[in-house]
């Protein structure tokens, strides 16, 4: 996998914020023409008064805006949630590797907010791609990709299917019949989505989830270890990912 080395510093205008879920927020930001990103690529923003940027994965980029989901959580996130639109926003990015954009028969598995860069992906895909998701409950479905899911899971049951996603995996495999599956949400999730891709034979892309402190692979805080045809390495998850291929991960 090429590792892409584009730390672009880059200030846009929000044009657009709003929560869409239960402490899930919504921000879109102008950015400038020569902006170009691809699924499961990510940006760092900064926040006010902290020394760290914070990465999220881009949901969408269309009509020279980004579109970010996030989760309100400590004190970034709520700085970010407080923006106003035409407030400016300072952050570095495209970073790091996403998925193969190959026009192949994909299944997209997101987990909470992890859905929003195979949301991405599926946008870029169009009819070669199938995108499910599973959350905690209703509440915690971002309104505005609720419609855009073909499938949905809820824990509790209060929308579509009952229980994890992953309960659902070996039907939606069998019915759709991917030529490979692309997932992004928390550890367990990619984990079990992978022994799962490789049950059935599928080849798998994950986009791993990790606490980032310096987020272009300095500090070397969000480190995974890697089998690549038997040899043990460590990769950066924000620089030679966040995308990885799910057999190579040691999990």
């Amino acid at each position: 996998m090429t590792i892409e080395k584009n730390k672009k510093m880059n200030k846009g205008e929000v044009t657009q914020i709003e929560r869409v879920a239960n402490e899930m927020f919504l921000i879109k930001i102008k950015v400038a023409a020569d902006f170009n990103s691809r699924p499961g690529q990510f940006v760092s923003i900064l926040c006010d008064n902290h020394t760290m940027r914070r990465p999220f994965s881009i949901m969408n980029f269309e009509n020279g805006e980004i579109s970010v989901l996030f989760k309100k959580k400590g004190e970034g996130t709520a700085y970010i949630a407080c923006l106003n639109v035409g407030d400016t926003v300072d952050f570095i990015g495209p970073q790091g590797n996403g998925f193969h954009c190959a026009p192949e028969k994909t299944l997209c598995v997101g987990a909470g907010v992890g859905v929003a860069p195979v949301y991405y992906l599926k946008k870029v895909l169009g009819d070669n791609a199938k995108l499910v998701a599973g959350f905690q409950n209703e509440n915690e479905i971002p309104f505005c990709l609720q419609s855009e899911i073909d499938f949905i899971a809820t824990d509790d049951g209060s929308l579509g299917g009952h229980g994890s996603i992953i309960d659902y995996l070996d039907a939606q495999i069998n019915e759709y019949k991917p030529a490979r599956i692309c997932v992004c949400g928390p550890h367990i999730v990619l984990k079990l989505v992978a022994e799962k891709a490789k049950q059935h034979c599928i080849p798998c892309e994950v986009a791993m989830e990790k606490t980032m402190a310096c987020s272009i692979g300095v500090c070397r805080g969000c480190v995974v270890t890697l089998n690549r045809n038997g040899k043990i390495d460590n990769a950066s998850v924000c620089k030679d990912g966040p995308v990885f291929l799910g057999e190579e991960i040691v999990w």
